[in-house]
């Protein structure tokens, strides 16, 4: 199963990087901006432990439906997603928050496991490993910038 890890350095609270991390207005605009919507569960508002979410997207020019589920968070330290209904046989993402002196740092690791037997794996070696690294890179900036702009800290 495929693990991808990513670090981010944010110049803000622990807290405001948590509920930046966990709303919705960063998912739509990545990985190709204004592809992705709310079409199902929780909405609006910060979800919370055992609320789940319907999110349609545009990946590769398909048009998809996934569902995922917090099945674990420990405030502000993590949260965990979990697809449970999606086109992966698993997706999970665990996003962490570690407290520095300075802002937060944030971890995003995200697992999968494609269907697809010896195909998913060359499928992920070929391109969806990649594509997934943008995606979690993409948002980790955007993320930075919601969290830094909400907090209007600056550091040296």
């Amino acid at each position: 199963m495929p693990l991808l890890e990513h670090k981010q350095f944010i110049h803000a609270p622990i807290e405001v990087c948590f509920d930046v991390a966990r709303g919705f207005g960063i998912h739509p605009q990545t990985p190709l901006k204004g592809t992705g919507k709310t079409v199902g569960g929780l909405t609006e508002g910060l979800p919370g432990e055992g609320d789940c979410v319907t999110w349609e997207c545009v990946n590769f020019g398909i048009k998809q439906r996934i569902t995922s589920r917090i099945i674990f968070m420990e405030k502000p330290h993590s949260f965990v997603e979990k697809m449970v209904k999606g086109p992966f046989k698993t997706f999970i993402y665990i996003h962490q928050f570690i407290e520095e002196e300075k802002g937060t740092t944030m971890i995003d690791h995200i697992q999968y496991h494609l269907w697809l037997g010896p195909i998913g794996v060359l499928m992920d070696k070929w391109f969806l490993a990649k594509y997934f690294k943008k995606i979690i890179v993409t948002r980790s900036i955007e993320l930075k910038e919601a969290a830094e702009k909400k907090t209007n800290q600056t550091f040296d």
